[in-house]
């Protein structure tokens, strides 16, 4: 009998209560501390407020989902042994990693700039993924530069 690989946490997700979306409500459950549900909820509300009143144009749920879609990786290096040799393999990304992927690149850009509260460091990050900019983004592209540099081992992949 083989391992369930996924929990049924996708299927019980609910959506939040402001803008009625599972993706918000799952990037607050992975900004969440210590169970802190409440605590990470004003955070992230008001890391929106603070999206909304710099950029007039573009409600601010459509600037945090672009800036998701934005840092999403389409391919990544796996490491592959072959051989007695280990290669950096570029293979595709599964949505459903491209996603935890990008939640979790945007979470730790923003808790990387210490000094300012939590939901000022997300606003930041999130416009400037907007803008395909910061630091999210560079670990994107970084990541996107290896399976490149490495696309020689591309035959590796099976």
């Amino acid at each position: 009998m083989g391992f369930k690989k996924f929990t049924a946490s996708s299927k019980s997700l609910a959506p939040d209560a402001r803008y009625n979306s599972k993706l918000v409500n799952k990037f607050i459950n992975s900004l969440m501390y210590d169970g802190k549900k409440s605590v990470a909820t004003r955070a992230f509300y008001d890391a929106m407020d603070i999206v909304a009143s710099k950029i007039k144009d573009v409600p601010p749920v459509e600037v945090f989902e672009t800036a998701l879609n934005n840092v999403k990786p389409e391919l990544e290096v796996r490491s592959k042994r072959v051989g007695g040799a280990n290669y950096q393999v570029p293979m595709p990304v599964n949505s459903r990693r491209r996603q935890s992927l990008a939640i979790r690149w945007l979470l730790l850009a923003a808790r990387q700039k210490s000094g300012r509260p939590i939901a000022a460091r997300l606003a930041e990050e999130f416009m400037a993924a907007y803008r395909r900019e910061g630091t999210a983004m560079t670990t994107r592209d970084n990541v996107h530069r290896m399976a490149e540099a490495n696309k020689a081992y591309a035959h590796f992949a099976w």
